[in-house]
């Protein structure tokens, strides 16, 4: 009897420690969490072309809006990537309930080692010095012909094939597209 209660003991700190390392964030975020608007997601998603072949990778996902979109409104796939879990799990509920759960991957990781390269379409909505420090990454890991769309922040001295602005709460939003070129 009492090795199964210390079997039981240890199998309950075991679920402790696992319940309580998947709510506290792998190191702190880069970037506060802050949501993009939705004429600000169609105009990123319009802008990439996403289609149905597509797999659709957010980096830095939030609450996975633009994954979500993606899936639901044009049959891609997607990968829905944060550091934080509770974005994930949030992520997780807003697709459960959108219904297109089982269409997309929702990984709690560090976005600079994540393995990106099945991304067809990468969307950020990161700050400039993190676009900065992740696209030696981009350029490396995705395939040529791979689109790349940034809400408000730009790549230095990448420039984007095109920029288009989106008026939000009486200010235009930048939003930028690149193709990783052939090698």
């Amino acid at each position: 009897m009492n090795g199964r209660l210390l079997i039981a003991g240890l199998l309950l700190a075991m679920a402790v420690t696992v319940a309580h390392a998947q709510t506290e964030p792998l190191r702190a975020p880069d970037v506060p969490y802050e949501p993009s608007v939705t004429p600000v997601v169609q105009t990123m998603l319009d802008m990439a072309k996403v289609g149905a072949s597509d797999v659709v990778f957010d980096l830095g996902c939030g609450d996975g809006r633009i994954v979500i979109a993606a899936v639901k409104e044009r049959g891609a796939r997607g990968v829905c990537v944060d550091i934080d879990p509770q974005r994930i799990a949030e992520a997780r509920e807003n697709a459960r309930k959108a219904g297109v759960a089982g269409r997309i991957e929702f990984l709690n990781q560090d976005l600079f080692k994540s393995d990106i390269s099945s991304a067809t379409v990468v969307m950020l909505y990161l700050w400039p010095h993190i676009n900065l420090q992740l696209r030696p990454k981009l350029l490396a890991d995705l395939k040529p012909g791979t689109r790349i769309v940034s809400h408000l922040h730009d790549m230095g001295d990448w420039k984007p094939e095109r920029t288009v602005y989106v008026h939000v709460n009486a200010r235009d939003r930048a939003i930028h597209f690149w193709t990783i070129p052939k090698r």
